[in-house]
Parts: C-alpha cells; sequence; structure tokens
C-alpha cells in the first residue's frame, strides 16, 4: 500500500467513534433493500474528515485516491472525493483535473450516497465540464444508476454558480417521473438555486411542470418564494 494512502488510513483511524459509527448506518439508509445497504462506517464527522482530507490532498497520486475510492468504510471514500476536489482547486499544484475527472467517472459505484455525491460533483464533474460537451450527465440522467442520476444533476450547481441554468432545467425535465425521493429532492435543490439566482427560470419551470413535478421536488424547488407564493403553487392556484 502507497505511504500517503497509509498515512491517511491512519489519520482517519484516529477519529474513529463507536457511538457515531452505530448511528451513521441508520442515518444513511444501510438496512436491507435501502439506497446504503451494507456500507460501512468508522463514526467520522465530516470536519474531522476535512481536515484530515486538507493535509494530505497534494502528497496523494491517482493511485492513491483510486485505491482510497474504493474502500469499504465510507469516510475513506468521502476523504478521498474530499482531497479530489481540493486537488482540483489547488492553481498552486499541477494541473490534473482531467484525470481526477476521468478517475471519478470511472468509479461512480463507490460513490454510492448522497452526502458523497453533493460533496463532490458540482466541483469534480460541473468544474472539468464547463466549457465542454456535457452529453455524459444528459445520459446519466436517462439510463444511470440512482447515484449517477443524482450526479448528473447535482454537477449542474457549478454551473448555476456561473450564470447557467439550462442543463439544470433539462435535466430535471429529464428526471420529472424519477420515483425516488433522493432524486425529487435534488432537483428540487437544483431548481431552487437557480432561482435564488434568476427567479424566471424558476417560475418558467413550474409554470409549465409543477402540475407533474413530484411533491417533495416541488417543496424544495419552492422553499425560498415567500408564504403566499408557496400556498398558491401548493394549492395550483398560482398560474
Amino acid at each position: 500500500m502507497p505511504a500517503a494512502t497509509t498515512s491517511v488510513l491512519n489519520q482517519l483511524k484516529k477519529h474513529r467513534s463507536p457511538e457515531k459509527a452505530a448511528f451513521f448506518p441508520r442515518f444513511f439508509k444501510t438496512g436491507k433493500g435501502q439506497y446504503g445497504e451494507g456500507d460501512k462506517f468508522w463514526g467520522i464527522t465530516v470536519p474531522q474528515n476535512r481536515l484530515v482530507a486538507k493535509k494530505y490532498f497534494a502528497a496523494c497520486s491517482i493511485e492513491d485516491l483510486s485505491e482510497l475510492l474504493q474502500n469499504p468504510v465510507h469516510e475513506v471514500r468521502l476523504c478521498a472525493l474530499l482531497m479530489m476536489g481540493y486537488r482540483s482547486g489547488n492553481k498552486k499544484l499541477p494541473d490534473i483535473k482531467k484525470a481526477l475527472y476521468n478517475l471519478y467517472i470511472s468509479h461512480t459505484a463507490y460513490i454510492n450516497n448522497w452526502d458523497l455525491v453533493d460533496t463532490s460533483a458540482p466541483l469534480i464533474v460541473g468544474g472539468w465540464l464547463e466549457d465542454k460537451k456535457r452529453d455524459i450527465l444528459y445520459r446519466w440522467a436517462k439510463k444511470g444508476s440512482l447515484w449517477e442520476q443524482r450526479i448528473a444533476i447535482v454537477a449542474t450547481f457549478y454551473f448555476i454558480r456561473k450564470g447557467q441554468y439550462e442543463d439544470t432545467v433539462a435535466i430535471c425535465k429529464l428526471l420529472l417521473e424519477h420515483k425516488h425521493d433522493l432524486i425529487h429532492k435534488a432537483t428540487g435543490w437544483m431548481l431552487r438555486e437557480a432561482g435564488k439566482r434568476n427567479l424566471d427560470t424558476l417560475i418558467y419551470f413550474l409554470a409549465e411542470h409543477h402540475e407533474e413535478m413530484p411533491r417533495t421536488m416541488l417543496r424544495y424547488a419552492i422553499e425560498k418564494l415567500d408564504a403566499d407564493a408557496r400556498k398558491r403553487i401548493l394549492l395550483s392556484q398560482y398560474f
């Protein structure tokens, strides 16, 4: 095992908590038939994980990150993704954004819970695709796994921050009939973020699709609107 990988694992182990390790499986739905079925936890908090990631991200190679990303322990995979994000955004280090993106898209089977996706997809996937074709997001939205579909929509958060809303809207339309609430929440969240920056984008989407939107998606999307507007939209009296 490479030295950097061993160092990261040893540092993470110092933060293990039996109490949190017992709680996290329930929080991340790891029971039989649930979306996180079978995942393992050491009980490490996100702030603790970030400390380790910030300490070692410059020292870890693509090979180190690949090994950590395939680890059966949830927090180890999270640490790998945090380090990939820090490395991708650090202008003082050699630019390996393409290699990080390629590593990411070839390891989506291990990016298999909502926190792993949400922590990493905007910067690593969205950031790389900023000035490139975004076909992969549409392929994932149409035919990917649950987690690839969530990556597809959450990656557009990067574009939203740049004032680009077209992909968010288009992918939300593709996912309108999705059955899982994790997708309903993600699409509603991205529409809300787009609406915070450009209200017309949200209103136009709602005008066209509010009656067919899953209720959770709709509630997430309108969360930041004023109380009267929310009430009227939910009662189908706004448009």
